[in-house]
């Protein structure tokens, strides 16, 4: 197997707490590093994770613990920070021979090595700064009093995400998400559920 190494902020096995895969069973890698800075001011939320620091981990030892904490699951969820700052074909064909499948969340701002299987983009850049252009499904956080977005990005499944503070929604902000797809039908709801049911 090839040496090459990652810089991993962690790895924990949870259900996905949002999106169109929302309550399936997966196996996270946490890239550290991230080429945004998500600001109230600026994206209407705060961003809330850690993936400032990290450690170096080559293929084989993310697929030793991979095995260790989740056997039996085969779906993994590259995250971050911004994952795209470092996958590559190398870990995309390593992890397909494993015998995973792979599903990415993104921001959108670096285009994708192909062979992923599952991509959300969430953008956090203006509509003409973003690369990744195609993705299964496309999810926008909304702050109270943000519109709905002219996505260029083509997906099948548009989603509208509320700003949570911490691990609280403010109840304004999820009634202004509900207008904005009762107003927007194309779109559709979807509510970090794991800050709910108080997992990572």
């Amino acid at each position: 197997m090839p040496d090459r190494s990652y810089m991993i902020n962690e790895i924990f096995y949870s259900l996905q707490g949002e999106g169109g895969r929302a309550g399936t069973a997966n196996l996270f890698l946490r890239f550290a590093g991230c080429n945004q800075t998500c600001r109230k001011e600026t994206h209407g939320f705060d961003c809330d994770t850690e993936f400032a620091s990290g450690r170096r981990m080559t293929l084989a030892e993310i697929l030793a613990e991979f095995r260790q904490i989740g056997p039996g699951c085969n779906w993994v969820i590259l995250t971050g920070g911004e994952p795209a700052l470092q996958v590559d074909r190398e870990l995309i064909d390593a992890l397909h021979a494993a015998g995973y499948k792979l599903a990415i969340e993104t921001n959108g701002s670096i285009e994708l090595p192909p062979g992923i299987d599952w991509i959300t983009v969430s953008p956090k850049v203006a509509e003409h700064a973003i690369r990744q252009r195609f993705a299964h499904e496309v999810k926008y956080v909304r702050g109270y009093g943000q519109g709905i977005p002219k996505t260029v990005v083509q997906a099948e499944h548009k989603l509208i995400s509320p700003a949570f503070e911490g691990n609280i929604l403010d109840p304004r902000t999820l009634e202004w998400c509900i207008r904005l797809v009762k107003e927007n039908p194309n779109w559709r709801l979807s509510v970090q559920m794991h800050k709910n049911w108080n997992i990572r």
